[in-house]
């Protein structure tokens, strides 16, 4: 699903060059519910847009879904994300001015999916993370952790074989934090989608079953992690 091979991405700053990966090799396959940690300004923010074809490497390379990203135009970029990939953020990024339908169905306009069909994918997206009955409402009258499950339901709309996830649980508490995170290992487990996170948070790594730490940009350890006993049921 997801290759690199000694990827290398720089920054000028002023005369000098921020290095903010240094070669780094990884795989991602099927499946996978994987997470990018390490401190901030470790890079795996960086490495996580490269993956979704939001940048590019400075050297090296990143394949995604057999697609070289280093190689690809902005509209073949745009295509690759708008068909194969999804994207979750802390912020939530939900339009204001819209409903909770509306929002989960704009990935599906921008595919042109005709209206029926639409329809039927928010619906049962909306069912997946447990806001059917929120379909109407609109952002401002949904809590924090009822929103991060709206851009949960936006990202996986399209049944995406990719879906990353910056930071999912930065802006919620504890309680939601949980909740959000076993929704998602749910969908994993359901949809057979490939997970990659970047985080810090300590709620988000105890569902992982991957552990990749970057530190300083470079890959410090790639582990199995075993995620905490109870966390991973429906919720």
């Amino acid at each position: 699903m997801i290759t690199t091979e000694n990827l290398v991405k720089t920054y000028a700053l002023g005369q000098t060059e921020l290095k903010a990966l240094d070669h780094i090799n990884i795989s991602v396959k099927r499946g996978e519910f994987v997470g990018l940690v390490g401190p901030s300004g470790s890079g795996k923010t960086t490495l996580l847009n490269i993956m979704g074809a939001l940048d590019a490497p400075t050297r090296g390379t990143a394949e995604i879904l057999g697609r070289k990203v280093e190689s690809l135009s902005h509209a073949e970029a745009a295509a690759l994300r708008n068909e194969h990939i999804g994207f979750i953020f802390q912020t939530f990024n939900l339009l204001p001015v819209y409903t909770v339908f509306e929002n989960v169905e704009f990935p599906l306009l921008l595919q042109h999916v005709d209206a029926p069909r639409r329809k039927k994918l928010v619906e049962e997206a909306l069912a997946w993370v447990g806001l059917a009955d929120r379909a109407n409402s609109r952002p401002s009258q949904l809590s924090g952790g009822q929103c991060q499950r709206v851009a949960i339901a936006r990202a996986v709309v399209k049944k995406p074989e990719i879906l990353l996830a910056d930071e999912p649980t930065a802006n919620l508490d504890a309680e939601n934090s949980h909740h959000i995170m076993k929704t998602m290992a749910r969908l994993n487990r359901e949809l057979q989608t490939t997970f990659v996170f970047a985080t810090h948070d300590e709620k988000v790594v105890g569902y992982l079953r991957r552990k990749v730490t970057l530190v300083d940009g470079k890959v410090a350890k790639d582990e199995t992690a075993r995620a905490h006993s109870g966390k991973r049921g429906k919720p």
